[in-house]
């Protein structure tokens, strides 16, 4: 039977996610604009992290340096024990769902195995499993513009989540849906995504979903200013 693959190493010490003095900045010169100012950010294992900050505060970039999609400028960003890592290792969920139109829900699902060598078949059988496990049991043969917005928002967690990762990251989850669908949302989340060997880094506006997080980090202009436990406004001294 083929393997599901994953990642060969795990972080050391609870720690998935490690971040030290790292800067990031886009352009040169007068339209140099810098979005990281030095970031230091630990996330553990087996929790829940939410980064919280107003608009423009580098909350999306450092995702990205974080998921490898953007490379830092100076720092250390270490993932899963790693400055270098695999991407099924990670899981992205997008705040657009990002699903492919032609695709049906178990289709869009199983992408992350197909590129990752798993067998067509065996790859549609995991798909079925994850879809089942976030309530879209009947919805698998569907294509997303025949779903709901939280229907499509739980196929882009779906296909997250199908490779086993172990760093799920969501990119403003709920920021598209109606309270409801994003409390529902955020209860797949923590009910299929959150285990004792996986973390998830939630990047949010919403207010309603701090209940939530173990944590929640605390960001402005390109840095992160405090952290506090999870549903506290205020940041720890």
């Amino acid at each position: 039977m083929e393997a599901i693959p994953g990642p060969t190493q795990e972080p050391s010490h609870g720690i998935a996610v490690r971040c030290r003095g790292v800067v990031k900045s886009y352009g040169e010169g007068d339209i140099k604009v810098t979005a990281l100012r030095g970031v230091d950010l630990e996330v553990r294992q087996g929790e829940l992290l939410m980064i919280v900050g107003p608009s423009g505060c580098g909350k999306t970039t450092l995702i990205s340096v974080i998921g490898a999609i953007l490379g830092q400028d100076y720092g250390e960003c270490a993932v899963l024990g790693r400055a270098h890592f695999r991407g099924a290792s990670i899981g992205f969920v997008f705040q657009l769902f990002n699903l492919v139109p032609t695709l049906t829900a178990a289709e869009n699902v199983a992408i992350p195995l197909l590129i990752n060598g798993l067998s067509r078949q065996r790859s549609q059988a995991r798909a079925r499993e994850i879809l089942n496990a976030v309530g879209l049991g009947t919805r698998i043969e569907a294509l997303p513009m025949q779903l709901s917005g939280g229907e499509q928002q739980r196929v882009a967690i779906a296909r997250a989540l199908v490779h086993a990762p172990k760093l799920v990251i969501c990119d403003e989850p709920t920021s598209n849906l109606d309270h409801q669908t994003g409390v529902s949302i955020m209860e797949v989340l923590r009910d299929t995504g959150k285990t004792r060997d996986r973390a998830l880094i939630v990047v949010t506006h919403d207010p309603r979903i701090v209940q939530f997080a173990d944590r929640i980090a605390h960001m402005d202009d390109g840095k992160i200013i405090g952290v506090t436990d999870g549903g506290q406004t205020g940041l720890l001294q």
